[in-house]
């Protein structure tokens, strides 16, 4: 079948038309809305780096026995504020008692002996001088002088040792602090091998936070100040938030950072120091440190104005045709109150919708 030729180009020519026209009728039957807009602006923001920490006392010292025996009287409570010196548990004391009686005893032997063993020596020197006795006898009893000496040095150290041990049976606080959980109760054996302290004492009136960083935030802030104490000393003041999301009232400094990075997690710890007068910190607490960073002079765009894509985020564009275009920017993903700094991808100048973004299509046009 013979077709002709110029019908067939009429053809496609007519529906040519039509698409464009159909074409064209969509893209005017896309509604112009209306969206806040502005300009893309620089100024100095401060972002709020935010790190899990763990609160210990400046002092957590265990309490164990130096000697063993039934514990006989605990002479404090859980959560009690204690004084250095102060009693806080006595052991059985009688054994000690006695073993210091039995070394009291041994010693006024030995004591009596040295004085026994000196008057032998000095009854043996008249001897000698009148040559009764040889110099081998005077020496012989000049030995059993220093032999009773001896004795006595020992029997004296023995004193003292149950001495001490008797005074170890009345255990005290090695500080100030608020005493921790009591494991024990009276009439337990305890000693100095047992696997659990009787008790801690946490000095909390100032209270050490301590929180990681990755290695290479060190090194970000080891060359932007030279040196890791130069970075300690410039370092701003930083903010605890306690388990409840409230804020701490009292503001932190960073006092030390660990010389060593762990390889498993290639982080470095540092320690930040808080003042506690109200004792509102407890040791084994966690919380959040908060450390401020200032950028100057940057680019920022509100976080209503940008829409997200798995991990691509973009702005919308309005040009001189108040026509709406995508745009994908690099930012800093961490907010400053409700704005992004903008690494890339717009220059400061540009207008872009800044509320509803998520709202705007491609190619709309906006007023």
């Amino acid at each position: 079948m013979k077709v002709n030729g110029k019908i067939v180009f009429a053809t496609a020519i007519a529906a040519s038309a039509m698409l464009a026209s159909c074409g064209s009728k969509q893209q005017q039957q896309m509604p112009t809305a209306t969206f806040k807009t502005e300009k893309v602006g620089r100024q100095d923001v401060t972002l709020e780096n935010k790190y899990s920490a763990t609160i210990r006392g400046r002092q957590d010292v265990d309490i164990y026995p130096l000697v063993g025996g039934t514990l006989k009287q605990i002479c404090v409570t859980e959560g009690q504020t204690v004084r250095q010196g102060q009693t806080l548990f006595i052991i059985d004391q009688v054994p000690y008692q006695a073993a210091l009686n039995t070394a009291e005893a041994a010693l006024k032997a030995a004591q009596a002996g040295e004085a026994t063993a000196a008057m032998n020596y000095e009854s043996k020197k008249k001897l000698f001088a009148e040559k009764v006795i040889s110099d081998f006898d005077l020496q012989a009893t000049y030995n059993t002088l220093l032999t009773a000496k001896a004795q006595v040095a020992q029997a004296q150290a023995q004193v003292t040792n149950a001495r001490n041990s008797l005074s170890y049976t009345v255990v005290k606080a090695p500080s100030n602090g608020v005493v921790g959980t009591l494991p024990y109760r009276q009439g337990a054996l305890v000693g100095a091998q047992m696997p659990q302290p009787l008790t801690t004492v946490s000095d909390n009136s100032q209270m050490w936070v301590y929180f990681s960083i990755s290695e290479r935030d060190l090194l970000a802030m080891v060359r932007k100040n030279g040196s890791i104490d130069e970075a300690i000393k410039n370092m701003p003041e930083v903010t605890l938030t306690l388990i409840d999301g409230s804020m701490y009232e009292e503001k932190g400094r960073i006092e030390s950072v660990s010389g060593v990075v762990n390889t498993n997690t290639g982080s470095v710890q540092l320690r930040a120091v808080f003042n506690n007068p109200n004792g509102i910190l407890h040791s084994g607490s966690t919380g959040n440190i908060i450390i401020p960073s200032l950028h100057e002079n940057v680019l920022v765009v509100p976080a209503t104005a940008t829409v997200q894509t798995q991990d691509r985020f973009r702005v919308f564009v309005v040009g001189k045709d108040s026509i709406a275009h995508g745009k994908v920017v690099d930012i800093n993903e961490q907010k400053a109150g409700n704005l992004f700094i903008v690494t890339s991808g717009i220059d400061e100048g540009t207008e872009i919708v800044s509320e509803g973004a998520g709202m705007v299509k491609e190619g709309q046009k906006v007023k």
